[in-house]
């Protein structure tokens, strides 16, 4: 057995690349990322707060195309903020630049104090920031204590 380290980066396809950088672009930076690689109509990605996150252009064949909700992939994507401002802060942000917000800012019963803001990007996959105080779901014998407040599994 061995103990990673974190999530060393995430990439998704995007069917729209130009609303996808238009978007990330704005979002990330204000996350904390910086851009390191930039390919016009191909790539984007940024590292920060030990992750790195990454979109890149669908194959032809699927640009043009959404991410479908519940379907076999990604359910979703989540930085971990460092305060309950933060989470705060995003939504503010993202209400900012026109996002799709799914839920605001709430508490879940995911892990003790868990606090989120779920929203979409343009390809409409989902996107979360979350606050946990203290070592959250990290300290012994803690499990997942429920779902999402409005009972619904997939927000």
């Amino acid at each position: 057995m061995i103990e990673i380290n974190g999530v060393a980066h995430t990439f998704i396809c995007t069917g729209d690349f130009t609303k996808a950088r238009d978007f990330y672009g704005k979002l990330l930076p204000f996350l904390g990322l910086r851009v390191v690689a930039d390919a016009p109509g191909t790539l984007f990605y940024c590292v920060g707060g030990r992750t790195g996150f990454g979109i890149e252009a669908a194959k032809p064949e699927h640009t043009g195309k959404r991410f479908e909700q519940g379907s076999v992939g990604l359910h979703h994507h989540c930085w971990r903020a460092r305060s309950l401002e933060d989470v705060d802060k995003v939504h503010a942000f993202l209400n900012e630049i026109g996002a799709k917000i799914v839920h605001g800012p709430r508490e879940d019963a995911f892990a003790p104090g868990y606090y989120s803001v779920l929203f979409e990007d343009p390809d409409g996959t989902r996107l979360e920031v979350n606050f946990v105080p203290g070592v959250g779901l990290f300290a012994p014998n803690t499990r997942i204590g429920g779902g999402y407040a409005d009972g619904k599994h997939n927000g």
